[in-house]
């Protein structure tokens, strides 16, 4: 009897191999690789196939720029991590982990374009049509013109697209949709790349804006083949605590926009809405206990104020060293520059760190808040909350300037901070009071 012929392949960059292994060669992800039987095979090779054509190219000069036409979400937040608003024709995927609030976000969406006279149609192979329309009596967004389809097959989904011109399209979850012409369970490496496909020519032949949920992994990273990703003219990832009401929606690729700026939500029992007063969230107004400092990051091109708090405490034994929102291993450097440069015990005390609000700290301009915080827990000394710590430290004990500087000193100044301690003054004249604080053993003055 004539042995199957199978092929495994990697569900995450589509590596082949004649057998299975627990790592795949080509990526070097565990546990990725799918068996695919000999009918499956004959299918990626026929859908491999591509036409000849007669285009010619033609010089980049002699092409005309096409005008990208934005149309508003009605969430600031959202348009402000898009680049501006929703991109007709545009595939964007949108992760994060169980619960984080996508769809939640994506139904209000599709409700406030429904308000504004669009036809929206919202997909879902994972809830009925009453679970969604139940959410939707919660998020307000139970419009006319908002239809929902609660269906898998991506050839009955087509159909329905075809019958009726939608302005805007949610496909929850791209796992869930499977082609019947596909012999592949839904969510593998082929459903996911077919159908992804599928929705990214409907978007471009039809000019339609199509946002698709994505399930992610145990290590954060969205499910499938990693050609999803290249697929999408967006990516866009939740990130936030289920426990807490804060998320922060980050672009990781952007066809018509920046990469850098991030969108800022609450949930409450209305659902996620933009959050409006950033300055009760991440840090005291009133006063600063001892061992906390407050500073100010960018977050794309918002600057955030933000408190970092530390402990420093008697170690029994081995002294710890924990961090929460702020990286461990830059911890680490600034007390080994601490204990050579200003003679502290530090390796005799355990010490934590923590970013107040559930904020994750992406850059380095709080090192020097970081620093005031331990020295202010060290030796219990209240700062002032009137006081800003700005500046990179460095390995040599050297606080060095920060990108966007009379930005953020701008903010502080709106915020009704009076003091910033900062590595120079500012080219521009600011508002506030500045204290310059060009090396570590400068920060002993504030203590």
């Amino acid at each position: 009897m004539a042995k199957k012929k199978v092929v495994y392949e990697c569900q995450n960059c589509g590596f082949q191999s004649p057998r299975w292994t627990g790592k795949c060669p080509g990526c070097n992800s565990w546990d990725s690789l799918l068996e695919l039987n000999q009918e499956q095979i004959d299918y990626l090779k026929k859908s491999s196939k591509v036409k000849v054509s007669n285009s010619k190219a033609i010089s980049i000069t002699k092409i005309k720029a096409e005008d990208i036409k934005r149309f508003s979400s009605n969430s600031k937040e959202l348009d402000l991590v898009l680049g501006g608003g929703i991109v007709n024709g545009s595939l964007t995927l949108i992760g994060g982990s169980p619960g984080i609030g996508k769809s939640t976000l994506l139904l209000k969406i599709a409700g406030n374009l429904a308000k504004d006279n669009y036809d929206v149609l919202y997909v879902s192979g994972e809830e009925s049509a009453s679970q969604i329309k139940l959410r939707g009596d919660r998020l307000g967004s139970n419009i006319d013109t908002l239809y929902l389809l609660a269906e898998i097959n991506m050839g009955s989904i087509l159909d329905e697209i075809e019958s009726k011109e939608y302005s805007f399209i949610v496909i929850d979850s791209i796992q869930t949709i499977y082609n019947s012409e596909v012999p592949s369970a839904p969510g593998s490496v082929t459903q996911v790349r077919a159908v992804t496909f599928e929705l990214m020519r409907i978007a471009k032949s039809k000019n339609i804006p199509i946002f698709i949920i994505g399930h992610i992994t145990k290590d954060g990273s969205i499910a499938g083949p990693r050609v999803l990703e290249h697929m999408v003219d967006t990516v866009l990832y939740f990130e936030g605590d289920t426990n807490s009401d804060l998320r922060l929606l980050r672009s990781f690729k952007n066809r018509f926009g920046s990469t850098n700026e991030v969108g800022i939500f609450e949930m409450d029992s209305s659902g996620l809405r933009d959050a409006k007063s950033m300055s009760e969230r991440f840090f005291n107004k009133e006063s600063l206990m001892p061992g906390s400092a407050l500073t100010i990051i960018m977050e794309g091109s918002r600057p955030i104020v933000i408190e970092v708090q530390a402990l420093v405490t008697s170690a029994y034994a081995n002294p710890k060293r924990s961090s929460t929102g702020f990286d461990s291993n830059r911890l680490n450097m600034l007390l080994a520059l601490l204990e050579k440069k200003l003679d502290l015990p530090l390796g005799t005390y355990d010490i934590f760190v923590n970013v107040v609000g559930g904020i994750k700290i992406q850059e380095t301009s709080a090192d020097l808040a970081i620093i005031a915080a331990i020295l202010s827990s060290f030796r219990e000394r209240e700062l002032s909350s009137k006081t800003l710590f700005i500046g990179e430290v460095s390995l040599t004990g050297e606080v060095r300037d920060v990108p966007n500087m009379l930005q953020r000193l701008k903010e502080a100044k709106t915020q009704g901070f009076a003091n910033a301690v900062v590595p120079s003054n500012p080219i521009e004249k600011s508002e506030l009071k500045t204290y310059i604080a060009n090396s570590v053993e400068k920060i002993i003055e504030w203590m």
